[in-house]
């Protein structure tokens, strides 16, 4: 399908899921047991790099439509399902010189063949029963295919692709590798202002050397609340079975990340968060270490409280590999047009640093919609 047709395909869906959801008043409880959400998000972004032979200064853009559906037969059961279809790749086709994806969305070319599984545009099916102890007490288990992102590496201000940053390392950490769309199980603990979450996944063919491999990953969250706010403190393990090459290319080695993300409200109008963490150096990797921060700045502060602002900035060193190291600086300002509608004017600044030879740098400038029902 030409990528003119799939960008009018894609446009006809976004008018009549914006009609739809403004008619029913963003209500997206078809019964008390059975619900549609999802998000549609288009991006266009433009790059003017330099210290980069073979690249141009020039701009794509892309659309993805993620719709989900959800079945609650009991209060303590959930049937999920996601899907994810997409028109362009935007800047990650290849026209990008960095290492690091300026948009970290799911777009086209991620909804095809799925970690190598033969699997088109199905996302997520998972079953999910929840065992309630007490009123802040209570186990989840879920099964099927899953996103470890959906349960690692959480950031009040720095995790969601569609309406918080677009780089890829203001998203979740560069450094780490946390497996998408694929077959695991996941358990989830709270009680009271503790919460637990450990992942398994079992991952198809996305290694270099296209082998499959086994996932596993840990989280272990506090919320405090103060007279500031709300503020979560998290630890993130995660690693792999040995199925990564090591730099020589001689065997096979494991890999492992340990990370800290944090985030806390500074008030009614100001959030901070912070990301940083290192990966072990066994297999051959791009990033030993991720320092990355910034600040959420609420429309509040302008009479708009729905709106805001994010600024953020990451540091990722080099691994054993090509890379000696990676700076990424975002900011980006978001306004809520209405219930379901909002638009977004993103700058980003990167460079890359290589161990022999200059590396790429420069600005890229963009503009995102999205539409959540």
């Amino acid at each position: 399908m030409a990528l003119k047709k799939k960008w009018r395909i894609m446009t006809i869906v976004a008018i009549m899921v914006f009609s739809l959801c403004h008619a029913s008043g963003y209500a997206t409880e078809i019964t008390d047991k059975f619900s549609i959400g999802g998000v549609l998000s288009g991006a266009y972004q433009y790059q003017d790099v330099s210290d980069a032979p073979g690249f141009d200064s020039k701009g794509k853009g892309a659309m993805t439509f993620q719709p989900e559906l959800s079945f609650t037969p009991t209060a303590n059961d959930e049937i999920f399902a996601k899907f994810g279809f997409g028109a362009g790749n935007a800047l990650n086709d290849g026209t990008s010189p960095f290492t690091l994806a300026t948009w970290a969305a799911t777009l086209e070319a991620d909804v095809q063949d799925i970690n190598g599984r033969n699997r088109d545009y199905l996302l997520e099916a998972w079953y999910k029963h929840t065992f309630q102890f007490g009123e802040t007490h209570s186990l989840g288990v879920t099964g099927g295919l899953i996103d470890a992102a959906g349960y690692l590496d959480e950031n009040a201000y720095s995790n969601d692709e569609f309406t918080q940053f677009m780089n890829e390392a203001l998203v979740n950490a560069s450094n780490a590798f946390a497996p998408s769309f694929d077959i695991g199980g996941a358990l989830e603990w709270e009680y009271s202002n503790f919460a637990v979450k450990g992942v398994i996944m079992q991952v198809g063919d996305t290694t270099a050397d296209q082998r499959a491999y086994h996932f596993y990953g840990a989280q272990v969250g506090y919320t405090l609340n103060t007279g500031l706010g709300e503020g979560n403190y998290r630890l993130i393990i995660e690693g792999t079975s040995e199925d990564f090459t090591d730099p020589q290319g001689t065997k096979f080695e494991s890999r492992g990340v340990m990370l800290f993300s944090f985030d806390q409200q500074l008030g009614e109008k100001l959030g901070a968060w912070t990301r940083f963490g290192w990966q072990d150096d066994k297999a051959e990797i791009n990033y030993h270490s991720l320092y990355s921060g910034g600040v959420d700045i609420s429309g509040k502060l302008w009479g708009r409280e729905d709106d805001n602002i994010g600024i953020g900035y990451a540091y990722l060193s080099g691994g054993n590999a090509t890379i000696d190291k990676t700076q990424v600086a975002e900011a980006y300002a978001r306004c809520v047009l209405n219930e379901i509608f909002a638009l977004t004017l993103d700058v980003q600044w990167m460079e890359d640093d290589y161990v022999v030879g200059n590396g790429p740098k420069g600005f890229i400038y963009g503009v995102r919609m999205a539409v959540e029902f």
